[in-house]
């Protein structure tokens, strides 16, 4: 990772002296702007990139540059950076994480170091985590941009190629993160050069770095092609499914995910499609439709994973709370889940190229991000992409009260408590957000609130259009909102008139995130830029987090447990649980990401490798040595395959070497068995081998054939990439079966994934050799008949 300063692990207080002097340097130089015109302001630019190509530094410039841009902001949009918005750009600037809470401004930061990266000419993106911000941002902050000459784009799903092309050649590109992923993989897909719609990588901010870098990194991005699905294999399996019990039939860890037959169920399957054995090579496919079934009953849950709205299954995302539309889950699993719910089965989707979010992100030579909360992760943000998180100090003191939680015996008596509460601060007009982790939840806390004849917002995925102006208005005047704790990220909260001075936005969360860091986004809704506000968690022992993760311990702990009269858990004790349980699910979700990038990094490397060859062969440069490096590629393979230098040469298989070779010479040959060397049998494929060589050079000025080379390499590049990734996510199932072998499933996923690629990867070589070599013949006979 690239980085302007000495990284070091410097206390803050250090490091943010570092920054502060910086900071002095801009500010004195925020007169000398001052009195420049607009023109002579926007002059700055061509004089930056003219000091940047003669050699000078990047780091030299800083100073100046940050404060041309606050100059520009001052202009354009009457906002001028505070001091600690400075900061938060030389925190970018260098590659690392500002943390910054909420209401502090992160959107104008951004423009300070993007403005400074775009000098260098290789473009910059700013990822948002949706297309409201990214228009948003698109549509303020480039204004400053362009005041000072430079591009600005924008890069949305659904886009035409032309348009994303217009897009990412410009200085700037704003857009979502998990499309600038999409485009990656559909770049590496183009049957064309001019298809292309991305350029090389240089430098990336990411808005709530958190949110896209850890909460949505469990899902890797996938291009998928359609498949027909085989419907009544999948609604057989689905009613099978729902007849099996756990640990009786099935085993399902509710912590991991983890899915598996048991010895039971494995019979009951063998029993009802009438097989010897299930695990036979040949019966693959049927346990697959099986085991998606059991992992669409037991994994995903109605209203909290996906809803249901005019026969379609919509996916819901766990952290915002929004539909994810147009996403659909790969491997037949999307259709388990609609064989489950008995709505029409859709076409499966097989995925064609997939990368995930983290090895998409490491393609950037630079990366930095900006977060209300990003310490509690530090280690992951570390480790996996080589940034460190600076706090950056707010610009007022923040007043925010946050109580202790109230923990409660039973969900009724906490929701019965969350309406009580509520109802006495609407009494005062105090405006309250409500924060849930589902939509199931937020409509079990609306039905209580409807009890207490209260009067409310509901923000869930099923209100989403809305969801930006409704959370805008949560600080006003006697509302009340319900909301999944992520709903409307990035939009401010402003108080209404007259609701500081009754305590300002009171922020109850009613379950505990399965991360830190969300229960802060939570909080960090109330008390923006030094306004007055409180907190507080009601949350129960009958809550999932302690349910899936604390069973033990919660079991031990309810022997001892004391509760007063409405149900409220006395003694710190609980407190204690509560931190500890949290911490176990952060460290499982890590576990998870961390096994998932693991098993990842395995195809990255073979992706390079395809990607690569994919590369040349589109670039159209030296396709002919390209072949003739895969003829002889072909030849090496066969002949080790088959003559094992430990092995008496009687028992070489010469016969296959003929079936591989044959079909691409140009004249027929049998081997010679009586040899005794490995030597001896390449001798006798010389010639013949040098002539088809020469054959193929015959071609290089041939436009008929040199148009028709690239297309034939690819199509069998693609279709055999497409195979190979079916066969890895075969193997990654198949891996979990196998822990009796007493050996790390990880080592065996990597063992027997090369052996997976390489073969397949030959195949690609001895198919391209031999189909191209068959077209040159035909195109050589019908010359010859001429």
């Amino acid at each position: 990772m690239i980085s302007l300063f000495k990284r070091s692990t410097e206390t803050s207080e250090r490091q943010l002296k570092k920054y502060r002097k910086l900071v002095d340097q801009i500010n004195q130089l925020e007169e000398i702007f001052t009195l420049k015109t607009d023109d002579e302001l926007r002059d700055m630019t061509t004089v930056f990139k003219k000091r940047l190509s003669d050699g000078e530094k990047i780091q030299a410039i800083i100073p100046e540059a940050f404060a041309v841009v606050r100059e520009a902001s001052k202009r354009v949009l009457l906002m001028r950076h505070f001091d600690v918005q400075l900061i938060g750009g030389l925190v970018l600037a260098e590659g690392n994480i500002a943390e910054m809470p909420t209401g502090e401004g992160k959107t104008l930061v951004a423009s300070l170091p993007s403005y400074l990266r775009a000098l260098e000419g290789k473009g910059v993106h700013i990822i948002t985590v949706n297309e409201y911000l990214a228009q948003r941002d698109f549509d303020q902050i480039g204004q400053i941009h362009r005041f000072l000459g430079l591009s600005v784009g924008i890069n949305l799903p659904l886009m035409e190629p032309s348009a994303k092309q217009i897009a990412y050649r410009s200085d700037i590109t704003y857009g979502v993160g998990t499309e600038f992923g999409f485009d990656y993989l559909r770049d590496n897909m183009a049957g064309d050069h001019s298809q292309k719609v991305q350029r090389p990588y240089h430098f990336a901010i990411i808005d709530e770095v958190d949110s896209v870098l850890v909460d949505e990194a469990k899902t890797p991005l996938i291009v998928a092609g359609k498949m027909t699905a085989d419907a009544d294999l999948h609604m057989i399996a689905a009613r099978l499914a729902k007849r099996f019990k756990v640990e009786v039939d099935y085993d399902f860890d509710d912590e991991t995910k983890a899915t598996s037959l048991t010895e039971t169920g494995i019979e009951k399957v063998e029993a009802a499609f009438g097989v010897d054995n299930l695990y036979d090579l040949e019966h693959q496919t049927l346990f697959h439709y099986v085991i998606q079934a059991v992992r669409a009953h037991v994994m995903f849950e109605r209203d909290v994973d996906y809803i249901v709205k005019d026969d379609t299954i919509f996916l819901v995302d766990m952290f915002t709370g929004r539909i994810m539309d147009g996403r659909t889950l790969s491997d037949g699993l999307h259709q388990a889940i609609e064989a489950k719910e008995n709505v029409t089965i859709t076409d499966e989707n097989k995925a064609q190229a997939q990368v995930t979010i983290q090895n998409y992100f490491r393609l950037y030579p630079l990366l930095c991000g900006m977060t209300g909360t990003a310490k509690t992760q530090e280690k992951e943000f570390r480790e996996v992409y080589g940034m460190e998180v600076v706090q950056i100090p707010t610009n007022r003191p923040q007043i925010r009260k946050d109580e202790v939680d109230l923990v409660f015996l039973t969900t009724d008596q906490k929701y019965s408590a969350v309406a009580i509460e509520v109802k006495r601060r609407h009494m005062t007009g105090q405006p309250v957000l409500v924060g849930t982790t589902s939509i199931l939840q937020s409509e079990k806390v609306a039905k209580y609130l409807k009890k207490e004849g209260l009067d409310f917002q509901l923000l869930n995925a099923k209100s989403v259009e809305q969801e930006v102006f409704l959370i805008s208005q949560a600080g006003q005047l006697n509302e009340i909102t319900v909301a999944t704790n992520m709903a409307g990220r990035g939009t401010d909260i402003e108080l209404g008139e007259g609701v500081a001075d009754i305590g300002g936005l009171f922020v109850l969360g009613t379950e505990k995130h399965e991360s830190r860091r969300i229960d802060n986004q939570l909080r960090g809704r109330s008390g923006r830029q030094g306004d007055p506000g409180e907190s507080q968690f009601f949350i129960s022992l009958e809550d999932d987090m302690f349910r899936r993760y604390a069973k033990d311990d919660l079991e031990k702990f309810n022997k001892k447990v004391k509760a007063d009269s409405i149900g409220i858990v006395q003694g710190k004790d609980v407190h204690e649980l509560t931190e500890r349980t949290q911490r176990i699910v952060e460290g499982s979700h890590f576990s998870m990401r961390e096994y998932n990038l693991k098993l990842d990094d395995v195809i990255n490397e073979q992706r390079k490798v395809i990607y690569s060859l994919r590369d040349r062969v589109l670039s159209g440069d030296d396709l002919i040595s390209q072949l003739q490096k895969m003829v002889d590629e072909t030849v090496e393979y066969a002949i080790e395959e088959s003559c094992h230098e430990d092995e008496l040469s009687e028992h070489w298989d010469f016969e296959q070497i003929e079936r591989t070779l044959n079909p691409m010479l140009l004249e027929t040959i049998t081997l010679k068995p009586n040899v005794s060397k490995v030597k001896d049998v390449q001798k006798q494929l010389e010639k013949p081998i040098k002539e088809l060589k020469t054959f193929i050079a015959t071609f290089e000025d041939q436009p008929e054939v040199m148009n028709t080379l690239p297309r034939v390499m690819l199509s069998y590049l693609d279709s055999t990439w497409v195979r190979h990734l079916e066969a890895m996510t075969r193997l990654k199932e198949g891996i979990g079966l196998r822990v009796y072998q007493q050996e790390d499933p990880m080592r065996i996923y990597e063992r027997e994934g090369l052996e997976l690629f390489e073969m397949h990867y030959q195949e690609l070589r001895r198919f391209i050799a031999s189909e191209i070599t068959s077209f040159m013949k035909i195109v050589a006979a019908r010359q010859e008949a001429k």
